[in-house]
């Protein structure tokens, strides 16, 4: 793998090696699952341990969608303050799905250490940051919630924060010690190289193209030939295509970007020396973090524009890391690439049975590192008798959202107008 035709800087730089295998012949199984990411790979790991028969079509390459397009915070829970879980899920799911969800890093991490995943992690935690004094209200609301939930949350002042970050442009910061960060495409191809060693089969640049029912089985029709199977997962979230009527419409696209700098050497090391992952509380949010190579990330919501070096998007980097660490001087960048995320109306993730024994999980908001890995267990579980009352959120059907095309596009021109007015 180059430099020059990766999908990310993960893809060019992970230690784990790439897996490509097309389907070469037409197989029963147990369980087809669609899609070769965080959620396709957990679900062919889980369900092999169990001695299920799975089998992952992937029409790419192994971590194409946003899996290997990820920034690589594991963070815990969900965007949105565990106030709001609690209220929207109510209180039989609520509690149950913040505390499962609350120790999602956890069991990322137990997973990296149980396969010995090679992807440059981290466990120092994550910042979010306050962009300003209405941030840190929210960030004070959040800590005293986590605190009462008994979890390491620890809220900052200004001077605490600028210390660990390296810059006094914040207003404060929830440190979550229960987070981290890792390579998120080295991750992924180590759950396939766990899922493989499992027992699991894996066919990659193979697409599948139509599912229909065959008495109790399903046939998954692909471009490369026919799997049966008992019971099928669809696992490609916000890469969803027309392979199941109207999902593709369950959520909004949001598109998000990343530029990675070249080495910067120790002249930087007062930047993130914990090596935390930042994100912060703005409207239109933006991350920052530093990779095992000493490379700067930084990224927002939006696309890539512009080519390399006189592109919008590298002058807009260029403008917040002069404004964040004046005295770090110019900075050239490596590579920069941009991903999707599938955002639903309420922020919540969803589990949909779209038929008998068809099943996807979708909507992860953000947060598929960990929302992902754990509800790949999940699908797992489901298929071996799991009781439903037990899932981390009740089972739905899908509900369109006829708005979510023109969200889209309203989003992306104005994720592309901050860019503009950032870069200036």
């Amino acid at each position: 793998m180059t430099a020059r035709d990766a999908i990310s800087l993960w893809d060019a730089s992970a230690q784990e090696a790439d897996y490509r295998a097309p389907l070469t012949e037409e197989a029963r199984v147990d369980v087809v699952i669609v899609g070769g990411g965080f959620t396709g790979l957990s679900t062919a790991l889980h369900c092999a341990e169990t001695g299920l028969r799975a089998h992952v079509l992937e029409a790419e390459q192994i971590g194409y969608g946003g899996s290997g397009r990820n920034c690589g915070l594991v963070n815990a829970a969900l965007w949105l303050p565990p106030q709001q879980v609690r209220e929207k899920l109510g209180q039989t799911y609520g509690p149950r799905f913040i505390k499962k969800f609350g120790s999602g890093p956890e069991y990322v991490f137990s997973l990296i250490e149980k396969h010995q995943i090679r992807c440059e992690v981290t466990r120092t935690g994550t910042i979010h940051a306050a962009h300003g004094p209405r941030g840190f209200a929210d960030l004070q609301a959040r800590h005293e919630e986590w605190q009462r939930l008994g979890e390491p949350v620890d809220l900052l002042g200004r001077r605490e924060v600028s210390e660990l970050i390296g810059t006094d442009h914040f207003h404060g910061g929830l440190v979550d010690h229960r987070c981290g960060t890792i390579n998120p495409m080295g991750f992924c191809r180590g759950l396939a190289r766990a899922a493989l060693a499992a027992g699991a089969t894996i066919s990659t640049g193979t697409r599948a193209t139509k599912l229909r029912r065959d008495g109790d089985l399903w046939k998954v029709e692909t471009d490369r030939g026919v799997l049966t199977a008992k019971a099928v997962v669809l696992g490609t979230n916000a890469y969803t295509d027309g392979l199941w009527p109207d999902l593709d419409r369950q959520f909004t696209i949001i598109n998000y970007f990343q530029l990675a700098t070249t080495p910067l050497g120790r002249e930087a090391d007062y930047i993130l020396p914990g090596r935390q992952g930042l994100w912060d509380t703005g409207q239109i949010m933006f991350n920052l973090r530093r990779d095992a190579f000493d490379r700067l990330l930084i990224g927002s919501m939006g696309k890539v524009i512009g080519t390399k070096d006189s592109g919008l998007s590298h002058r807009w980097a260029r403008k917040q890391i002069a404004r964040l660490f004046p005295r770090l001087g110019p900075v050239a960048f490596e590579e920069a690439w941009h991903g999707q995320i599938a955002m639903t109306p309420d922020h919540l993730p969803r589990i949909h049975e779209l038929d008998t024994n068809l099943f996807t999980p979708i909507g992860y908001n953000g947060r598929g590192i960990t929302t992902g890995t754990m509800f790949g267990a999940t699908m797992a579980g489901l298929l071996t008798g799991m009781d439903r009352a037990d899932l981390p959120l009740p089972m739905t059907s899908p509900r369109p959202v006829p708005s979510a095309p023109i969200m889209s596009r309203l989003y992306q021109s104005a994720f592309t107008a901050n860019q503009i007015l950032k870069a200036i």
